[in-house]
């Protein structure tokens, strides 16, 4: 193995155990709940996009419809989630969180954006851009991305 190699394995671990280290406190909340990171990504998703579809959140989790449905179906029975047809089209149902799913999602991501923060605000700004720049590198190229930037610019006008 050349240096090269060595220092990108070095990097693959360290992505690991940052990730690890990013959804540890959120995992620990949610397991008071009696859910898992795929509901974590559901309720984010929701909170960004209010009144999502079913089938656009699919898009944006690049999951099948039948990976979604149970993990649904739980969030709208642990009263995290409501689901409403859609006025234009009864055949679409809309995703909203309720006020106990905003609380939960608010408190989630309140603990990542303070990682976050304490990190760049340790490293500087530079820091910040340049792991910015190679985490767009990254989802670039997912069709989930591209869907999740197309609802957000809907939202805006």
């Amino acid at each position: 193995m050349n240096e090269e190699e060595q220092q990108l394995n070095k990097v693959l671990m360290l992505f690991y155990f940052g990730y690890r280290t990013f959804t540890e406190k959120p995992d620990q909340i949610i397991e008071k709940y009696g859910i898992q990171r795929v509901h974590h990504r559901i309720l984010y998703f929701i909170a960004q996009v209010p009144g999502i579809t079913v089938n656009d959140l699919l898009s944006i989790l690049e999951v099948t419809k039948q990976a979604l449905n149970a993990p649904l179906r739980l969030l709208s029975e642990k009263n995290l989630i409501k689901m409403v047809q859609a006025d234009y089209d009864k055949r679409y149902k809309l995703l909203y969180l309720t006020e106990q799913g905003k609380q939960l999602e608010s408190k989630l991501s309140h603990v990542q954006r303070e990682q976050m923060k304490t990190i760049f605000d340790s490293l500087g700004s530079n820091h910040q851009k340049a792991w910015i720049d190679v985490m767009n590198a990254l989802a670039k190229v997912r069709p989930g991305q591209q869907q999740f930037n197309t609802q957000i610019n809907k939202q805006r006008h």
